[in-house]
């Protein structure tokens, strides 16, 4: 039953790693093995496991920036991730759960307590990518449906794109939402203002997302302001057209709670950062945040041409704190900057100081 399902296995303890993965095989499931969190990222790039199972003290690239690099990694984010985990690492377990880890097991476990989480995962996993393709032809199947209702056939069904100009405005916070914006290609940021003025971006959104959701939840009206970071190209989604499908289709339902459930995720991860991180690692988080959302692959750039002020709203900081910071990456052989261009020049050590 299990044979077609594969499953990663990052440890270092060699003992521990062989006696695992010895569990996993006796029932069925195919094991890949890896000794240290780099080597862990490689392998879940080139075999796409249906699921990771992973330690969180390891040398050269630890749990945590295993599961960031997975999670920001669109070929890889939607895999399970269960970390593994001694009892004296419970803070380090509460941080992983907050970077978006599934579930965890504590050293040592039973056979049939392993077990019961890998295979309670990957069910979950099953019921999470059934829906619609990305792209505008997915999105307008996944609207076609919600047309197919009765009680909408006299809805217009004009679902043509429109060319927004670079850094225009979508919505402001507090709009009524009648129609969500869905990005058929381009790059939208989302923030909010405090009284003084001071922006804080609090999302960034690219080709296949929607924007302004949770607005849904909220009488209808905008949480933030979206603004286009380049020339947009967006489709205009009726409300009304998508919560019906929610109330039609359960997989539907749950593919939007689970949409609802990471945006919140990123959110409260966001908060903490800005409230116990230092400037440095605040700086090395957006850097992070901007090249995984917007880099081509394998490229070193950020993938976006973005302001001091834009990055700096990010950060949570003054413009001059990052630009100081900035200088100081530099010096350290981690970025490279051009101009207004910033390229990453040593991922793996940006992100041990993002998350140290």
């Amino acid at each position: 039953m299990h044979s077609t399902k594969t499953i990663l296995l990052i440890e270092d303890d060699a003992d521990m790693r062989d006696n695992t993965a010895e569990i996993l095989e006796l029932a069925d499931y195919r094991v890949l093995k890896a000794e240290n969190g780099r080597r862990g990222v490689e392998i879940a790039r080139k075999e796409s496991p249906d699921l990771v199972l992973c330690d969180i003290m390891m040398p050269e690239l630890d749990g945590h920036g295993v599961l960031y690099l997975l999670g920001r990694d669109p070929a890889t984010a939607e895999i399970p991730f269960i970390f593994l985990s001694a009892k004296a690492e419970r803070s380090d377990v509460r941080k992983g759960m907050e970077l978006g880890a599934d579930d965890y097991l504590t050293k040592p476990y039973e056979e049939g307590e392993l077990l019961n989480a890998v295979e309670g995962r990957l069910k979950r996993s099953e019921l999470f990518r059934k829906g619609f393709d990305n792209g505008f032809e997915g999105l307008n199947k996944f609207m076609d449906q919600a047309r197919g209702l009765e009680a909408l056939k006299d809805i217009s069904s004009d679902r043509k794109t429109r060319k927004i100009a670079k850094k225009e405005t979508l919505f402001h916070d507090g709009d009524e939402m009648r129609q969500i914006p869905y990005i058929v290609s381009g790059k939208v940021r989302t923030y909010k203002m405090n009284n003084d003025g001071k922006e804080l971006v609090t999302g960034l959104h690219g080709t296949g997302d929607f924007v302004g959701y949770m607005g849904l939840l909220e009488n209808g009206r905008a949480m933030e302001t979206a603004e286009t970071l380049e020339e947009c190209e967006v489709a205009l989604i009726p409300c009304e057209d998508l919560l019906a499908l929610l109330q039609k289709d359960r997989d539907v339902s749950i593919r939007f709670i689970k949409m609802l459930t990471h945006d919140v995720k990123e959110k409260e991860m966001h908060l903490l950062q800005l409230a116990y991180a230092s400037v440095r690692q605040r700086v090395a988080q957006a850097l992070l945040r901007v090249h995984d959302r917007y880099a081509e692959e394998n490229k070193a750039d950020l993938g976006l041409r973005i302001s001091r002020e834009d990055l700096a709203s990010i950060v949570g900081t003054a413009t001059e704190s990052l630009i100081r910071c900035l200088s100081d990456l530099k010096d350290e052989g981690l970025i490279i900057t051009q101009g207004r261009d910033i390229q990453i020049a040593d991922k793996s050590g940006l992100v041990k100081l993002a998350y140290r």
